[in-house]
């Protein structure tokens, strides 16, 4: 899967054959809150999303960010991923 960080957008960005998919994101002192994911009407396979915020987490890793779950499906995407829950800043419980 590649992923685009568009950071004039403000978004992780990759391709399906639906169209564009992508989670919105904002920074704020090494931490990256992810607040939204935009997926096209047509798209619901929800394996493909999940396997899409693992890369996120990667590249979290990879840039040595916490990250700031905001929208309720990426909280539950923590639940059910708990090897990521180390991104999780102190004080934020799930």
């Amino acid at each position: 899967m590649e992923i685009k960080d568009n950071t004039f957008a403000r978004q992780f960005e990759t391709i399906v054959d639906e169209g564009l998919v992508s989670v919105e994101y904002s920074f704020q002192e090494k931490k990256i809150f992810l607040t939204k994911i935009n997926v096209p009407d047509s798209f619901e396979d929800e394996e493909f999303i999940s396997n899409f915020l693992k890369n996120i987490m990667e590249i979290a890793i990879e840039r040595k960010f916490k990250v700031v779950p905001i929208l309720p499906k990426i909280v539950v995407f923590f639940k059910k991923n708990p090897v990521y829950k180390e991104l999780l800043p102190p004080g934020i419980r799930l």
